[in-house]
């Protein structure tokens, strides 16, 4: 689990008004990062907990199965039930999204990524409660421009998405650029993380979007070949195709982090600082499991082949000046954890 960083106290269960007091919301909890950021809540003893999510029929609901939850909340209900619990809501973790970047309804990706991001800022502002959000690395498009998260108006216009899901993670970037800069209300902690490629356990309702960790496993169990992206330029070998891959209980310890460090605020990184192949990744999972490594190659579909990222990696010197001093896990050492912790237990690959 997450290293904690603070005592945040006894936990008081009803306040004057009969509402539980220092709550914490985490839209998208049920979710892949959202529902590991309630179980690192729950292990630093921090509550009461509630979540804003949908789980509609498939088996999201097991990742939130183990955890103890005040409430859970549909998105469409949120805002009417944050006027309801205006003074006992301490801080709102909003990682809910689209996040499938083949997701072609931009109607949707607006209403859903953009417009319920810029309503709790609002909120936030209004009530004065702390905010931490997800943003994307997808923000830095083909990384042409770099990876630097410096926070300026003129350093965020010159970055271009490739797909809708990016471009409605950046549009809130500049939309809360545009307030700090207008002088507008502002949450009295704000705080947006441009996550890199997490993998870890509880993202197994997000099928063919899973980490290439969750895909490789069962083909590398079968003793089978698993096939990766043939390169289509000449400078990248095969396999060589490099993203900042993060364990995800280094995500949960960062939002800890903030959270025990409420003067922090700004738009960060989040990833290790370094790039790796994925043939590295595929590799660990099948050493993993002590086996040596089996790899086929196909080409890369035509439909993304002009819009395929061949490297990132955040740059985390922003991150670090404000005080995050802790190492990132290894590579090696996260996808170890993953496989014989979670998806070598078949019957329960659940936090």
């Amino acid at each position: 689990m997450p290293r904690v960083w603070v005592t945040f106290g006894p936990l008081t269960t009803v306040g004057a008004n009969g509402l539980c007091p220092d709550m914490y919301i985490v839209t998208g909890g049920a979710g892949f990062i959202g529902s590991n950021i309630v179980a690192g809540l729950e292990a630093a003893g921090v509550g009461p907990v509630v979540i804003c999510d949908r789980l509609r029929d498939g088996a999201k609901w097991r990742n939130i199965a183990k955890r103890t939850v005040n409430d859970i909340v549909r998105p469409e209900d949120l805002m009417p039930w944050l006027e309801r619990h205006r003074g006992v809501v301490k801080a709102i973790i909003h990682m809910g999204a689209i996040s499938a970047t083949t997701e072609t309804d931009v109607d949707l990706i607006l209403a859903t990524n953009f417009r319920l991001s810029v309503a709790l800022w609002d909120w936030c502002a209004q009530t004065h409660t702390r905010l931490i959000y997800a943003s994307s690395a997808a923000t830095y498009g083909d990384g042409s421009a770099g990876f630097d998260d410096t926070f300026s108006a003129d350093a965020l216009a010159r970055l271009r998405p490739l797909n809708p899901y990016g471009w409605s993670k950046h549009l809130f970037d500049r939309r809360v650029r545009e307030d700090l800069d207008g002088g507008h209300h502002a949450p009295p902690q704000w705080v947006g993380l441009k996550f890199f490629n997490v993998y870890g356990p509880n993202e197994y309702h997000k099928a063919g979007q899973m980490s290439v960790v969750a895909q490789v496993h069962p083909v590398a169990r079968r003793g089978e070949a698993f096939p990766l992206f043939r390169s289509h330029r000449p400078d990248v070998p095969d396999g060589g195709q490099s993203r900042d891959f993060i364990w995800v209980d280094d995500v949960v310890d960062v939002v800890l982090w903030l959270l025990s460090r409420p003067t922090v605020s700004g738009l960060y990184n989040l990833g290790t600082g370094q790039a790796r192949s994925f043939l590295d990744l595929a590799s660990a999972v099948y050493r993993a499991l002590g086996q040596e490594p089996a790899i086929a190659w196909r080409d890369t579909p035509e439909a993304i082949r002009d819009k395929y990222q061949y490297f990132t990696q955040a740059e985390m010197g922003r991150q670090r000046a404000a005080g995050y001093e802790r190492p990132f896990t290894p590579l090696e050492q996260g996808v170890e954890r993953y496989v014989q912790d979670f998806l070598n237990n078949e019957a329960d690959p659940y936090r």
